[in-house]
Protein backbone atom coordinates (compact mmCIF):
# COMPACT_ATOMS: atom_id res chain seq x y z
CA UNK A 1 0.00 0.00 0.00
CA UNK A 2 1.20 3.26 -1.02
CA UNK A 3 0.13 6.88 0.59
CA UNK A 4 1.75 10.27 -0.32
CA UNK A 5 0.25 13.78 1.55
CA UNK A 6 -0.32 16.35 -0.37
CA UNK A 7 3.35 18.90 -0.95
CA UNK A 8 3.60 21.67 1.45
CA UNK A 9 5.80 24.37 1.26
CA UNK A 10 7.86 25.53 3.98
CA UNK A 11 9.41 28.60 5.02
CA UNK A 12 12.62 26.86 5.57
CA UNK A 13 15.79 26.13 3.82
CA UNK A 14 16.12 22.16 2.62
CA UNK A 15 18.70 22.28 5.28
CA UNK A 16 17.33 23.55 8.06
CA UNK A 17 14.07 21.22 7.09
CA UNK A 18 16.26 18.00 7.39
CA UNK A 19 18.21 18.95 9.97
CA UNK A 20 14.89 19.56 12.20
CA UNK A 21 13.36 16.36 10.64
CA UNK A 22 16.80 14.50 11.72
CA UNK A 23 15.52 15.34 14.93
CA UNK A 24 13.55 12.59 16.32
CA UNK A 25 12.39 14.90 19.77
CA UNK A 26 10.51 17.40 16.68
CA UNK A 27 8.00 14.64 15.43
CA UNK A 28 6.37 15.17 18.56
CA UNK A 29 5.19 19.22 17.08
CA UNK A 30 3.75 17.24 13.99
CA UNK A 31 1.56 14.72 15.95
CA UNK A 32 -2.35 15.02 15.14
CA UNK A 33 -4.30 16.67 18.12
CA UNK A 34 -5.51 13.34 19.42
CA UNK A 35 -1.99 11.69 20.06
CA UNK A 36 -2.17 9.68 23.46
CA UNK A 37 1.53 9.41 23.53
CA UNK A 38 4.88 10.82 22.45
CA UNK A 39 7.91 9.25 23.74
CA UNK A 40 11.75 9.53 22.42
CA UNK A 41 13.67 6.13 22.93
CA UNK A 42 16.50 6.57 21.39
CA UNK A 43 18.80 9.31 19.12
CA UNK A 44 16.95 7.58 16.23
CA UNK A 45 13.77 6.50 17.16
CA UNK A 46 10.61 7.72 19.04
CA UNK A 47 7.08 5.28 19.98
CA UNK A 48 3.54 7.21 19.18
CA UNK A 49 0.23 6.46 19.96
CA UNK A 50 -2.76 8.30 18.52
CA UNK A 51 -6.44 7.58 20.95
CA UNK A 52 -7.57 4.19 19.74
CA UNK A 53 -4.57 2.68 17.65
CA UNK A 54 -1.73 0.73 18.64
CA UNK A 55 1.70 2.44 19.49
CA UNK A 56 4.09 2.36 16.64
CA UNK A 57 7.86 2.32 17.24
CA UNK A 58 9.86 4.45 14.56
CA UNK A 59 13.08 4.67 13.75
CA UNK A 60 15.48 6.51 11.47
CA UNK A 61 16.20 3.86 8.36
CA UNK A 62 18.48 6.16 6.24
CA UNK A 63 19.11 10.01 5.49
CA UNK A 64 20.32 11.58 2.44
CA UNK A 65 21.66 14.88 3.49
CA UNK A 66 19.34 17.39 2.17
CA UNK A 67 16.02 15.50 0.49
CA UNK A 68 15.37 12.34 2.11
CA UNK A 69 14.93 11.38 5.69
CA UNK A 70 13.47 7.69 5.92
CA UNK A 71 11.58 6.32 9.28
CA UNK A 72 10.56 2.73 9.22
CA UNK A 73 8.64 0.47 11.62
CA UNK A 74 11.07 -0.74 14.39
CA UNK A 75 8.89 -3.83 14.44
CA UNK A 76 8.81 -6.64 11.53
CA UNK A 77 4.44 -7.23 12.34
CA UNK A 78 3.57 -3.99 10.47
CA UNK A 79 6.52 -3.36 7.71
CA UNK A 80 6.23 0.25 6.49
CA UNK A 81 8.67 3.20 5.54
CA UNK A 82 7.54 6.93 5.62
CA UNK A 83 9.57 8.95 3.37
CA UNK A 84 9.93 12.48 4.11
CA UNK A 85 11.22 14.11 0.33
CA UNK A 86 12.45 17.73 0.69
CA UNK A 87 13.07 19.51 -2.73
CA UNK A 88 14.29 23.02 -1.85
CA UNK A 89 13.02 26.08 -3.76
CA UNK A 90 15.04 28.95 -2.49
CA UNK A 91 17.54 29.86 0.49
CA UNK A 92 14.29 30.02 2.93
CA UNK A 93 11.86 28.07 1.41
CA UNK A 94 11.28 24.18 0.47
CA UNK A 95 8.94 21.82 -0.17
CA UNK A 96 8.28 18.62 1.86
CA UNK A 97 6.06 15.76 0.45
CA UNK A 98 5.23 12.30 2.95
CA UNK A 99 5.33 8.86 1.35
CA UNK A 100 4.14 5.88 3.07
CA UNK A 101 4.45 2.68 1.84
CA UNK A 102 3.69 -0.38 3.61
CA UNK A 103 3.00 -4.46 2.75
CA UNK A 104 -0.83 -5.26 4.57
CA UNK A 105 -2.65 -7.41 3.71
CA UNK A 106 -6.30 -6.87 2.06
CA UNK A 107 -8.13 -6.68 4.97
CA UNK A 108 -5.77 -4.99 7.15
CA UNK A 109 -4.71 -2.05 4.09
CA UNK A 110 -8.60 -1.61 3.60
CA UNK A 111 -8.61 -0.83 7.36
CA UNK A 112 -5.79 1.47 8.02
CA UNK A 113 -5.64 3.58 4.36
CA UNK A 114 -8.15 5.95 5.78
CA UNK A 115 -6.80 6.75 9.31
CA UNK A 116 -2.95 6.28 7.56
CA UNK A 117 -3.71 8.86 4.87
CA UNK A 118 -5.22 11.45 7.12
CA UNK A 119 -2.37 11.25 9.68
CA UNK A 120 0.26 11.74 6.97
CA UNK A 121 -1.81 14.78 5.48
CA UNK A 122 -1.66 15.84 9.00
CA UNK A 123 2.20 15.24 9.85
CA UNK A 124 2.82 17.56 6.25
CA UNK A 125 0.33 20.38 7.06
CA UNK A 126 2.10 20.38 10.22
CA UNK A 127 5.31 20.84 8.76
CA UNK A 128 5.07 24.89 9.53
CA UNK A 129 5.09 24.49 12.92
CA UNK A 130 8.72 23.40 13.47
Amino acid sequence: MNLESPKVTVQKSAQELFDLLSDVKNFEKLMPDNIAKFEVTGEDAFIFGLKGMPEIKLKIKDKITPSKIVLGAASDKLPFTLISNIDSLSNSESNVQLFFEGEFNAMMAMMVKGPISKFIETLANNMNKL
